[in-house]
């Protein structure tokens, strides 16, 4: 449901997680930090906890910029797979170079790029030339056999040691990557054993948002971590270590509690001691003391899992994920208490579509208004919501044309006569540039544009996969987009 409700104080949060990374730096000389989750654009955290700033990290650790460098982890495989980030469309490779100057130009001190897992892979190579030309520093961690459970070799000149050493100058390393498996706690593994051997005394933690340890194994806030990691086969559960220690619950995940005896050993391989009891210890996160409304939370947590859920159906459709992660979703919709159609922008959509007999789209404003659109001869499903919720953010009736039908047919002549489509129907960005067009003789075309920000946070829907030019549009105007898993010629209409 869009909502402009707030469940989460971000200033109470600045404050408190600033102060526990301080008091964490301040028991080692030197603080390796893995950063967990996204830490420029972490949508998933201000969707479910409403009122927390997709940068919110960023502005927490520019409290500490002076004394702090940033380390970006690339995975080779992901590199040599083509891996995409999902929430904005683009392959990892590009979004460490993104990562980097938008890091930059906040006045952050981006030291090096580190390759990991690699094993020849041609594409990293060729990733690392370019780093290179580009004047970017970077170094090259390979894949370890039997890694994580044979220290033996982990922790020796064939393991770490064969490595290369990250050369850094702040006592605070922020390790982070464009998205999780890219390596990021090995590295920073990797480099406590270098400076062990070279004297320095450094220390590791682990920034981590999600799962929340303080909030229940079943909150929904939890689950829709679970469900955003389905693709990882994440699973929360109650931290056993820490149980034992200190006789009080706490919530982690398989991960973390399966490789902490690992990590434990490998500490003290390399310290002489493990400086934690649990791996809920090695985290630093303060996000459950700041949720200011749990039930805004844990409804925003419950949209979350939904849209999940029906990304992951459209992914199996295309053939893009197994139907196992599929079951995950729907298990986790039953454990959050809620069905498919829980969406509200769903059922509108699929009630315009039985209605009209054409595929259809829905879209929620953030103050609860429901607009609705068909496929015609003219617009998609996705375009035609979209001109129609633009219309309704500027108070212009429905049936008034912003964009005339003659000056769309020669956009539809050159898609299909001379660009070879055989789709004449705009898509948005075609719409969206028509409407640029008309506006400079249209009033009303001039005011509807200047309400396209309106939709930022609105929820949408489409009863068919849509193409991913208008899935592109959507995400970059910041709309919460699903789609049902059925392609337009499935449909019997």
């Amino acid at each position: 449901m869009a909502s402009t409700a707030i469940g989460f104080d971000s200033d109470k949060y600045l404050k408190l997680q600033s102060r526990h990374i301080k008091d964490r730096m301040a028991l080692f000389g030197k603080l390796y930090m893995e950063f967990g989750g996204k830490l420029f654009d972490d949508y998933h955290a201000s969707r479910v906890l409403p009122g927390f700033a997709p940068d919110n990290k960023l502005k927490m650790l520019e409290q500490l910029k002076d004394q702090a460098e940033i380390v970006i982890v690339i995975s080779a495989n992901a590199i040599e797979q083509n891996k995409v980030r999902g929430d904005l469309g683009i392959t990892y490779d590009v979004d460490v170079l993104r990562l980097k100057a938008a890091l930059e130009n906040r006045g952050f001190y981006v030291s090096s790029v580190v390759i990991t897992q690699y094993t020849g892979q041609p594409a990293a190579g060729k990733f690392r030339q370019k780093l290179t030309s580009l004047g970017i520093r970077s170094y090259v961690h390979y894949y370890i056999e039997g890694y994580p459970n044979n220290i033996p070799l982990i922790l020796s000149e064939q393991g770490f040691g064969h490595n290369d050493y990250i050369e850094t100058s702040r006592n605070l390393v922020v390790v982070t990557a464009p998205g999780p498996g890219s390596g990021k706690m090995a590295t920073c593994l990797s480099q406590l054993y270098h400076e062990n051997i070279r004297g320095i005394k450094a220390g590791y933690a682990k920034f981590e948002t999600f799962p929340v340890w303080n909030l229940p194994l079943r909150h929904p806030v939890n689950v829709a971590y679970e469900a955003a990691t389905a693709d990882l086969d994440d699973v929360n559960m109650i931290d056993p270590f820490h149980l034992e220690a200190y006789n009080k619950t706490t919530i982690n995940y398989n991960r973390d509690v399966e490789i902490f005896p690992v990590l434990s050993a490998i500490f003290e391989g390399i310290m002489g001691t493990c400086p934690y009891k649990s791996p809920t210890d090695m985290g630093v996160n303060m996000v459950g003391f700041a949720i200011s409304d749990d039930e805004v939370c844990k409804e925003a947590a419950r949209q979350e899992i939904l849209r999940r859920y029906y990304h992951t159906a459209c992914d199996v459709k295309k053939g893009d994920a197994p139907k196992a992660e599929l079951y995950k979703q729907e298990l986790l919709l039953k454990q959050a208490g809620i069905t498919p159609d829980g969406r509200k922008v769903v059922t509108a959509a699929l009630t315009r579509q039985e209605l009209t007999g054409h595929p259809a789209g829905a879209i929620e404003l953030r103050d609860g208004r429901i607009i609705t659109g068909r496929t015609s001869d003219l617009f998609g499903a996705a375009s035609a919501s979209l001109m129609n919720a633009i219309k309704e953010c500027a108070g212009i009736d429905h049936e008034e044309k912003l964009v005339s039908a003659a000056s769309l047919e020669p956009i539809q002549e050159l898609k299909t006569r001379y660009l070879g489509s055989k789709n004449p129907r705009l898509h948005s960005d075609e719409m969206l540039i028509a409407l640029s067009s008309s506006a400079a003789e249209n009033d009303h075309a001039r005011l509807a544009l200047e309400h396209i920000s309106d939709l930022r946070g609105a929820e949408a829907h489409s009863t068919v996969i849509l193409s991913s030019v208008d899935e592109n549009i959507y995400r970059k105007l910041g709309i919460n987009l699903t789609c049902s898993p059925v392609y337009e010629k499935e449909l019997n209409l």
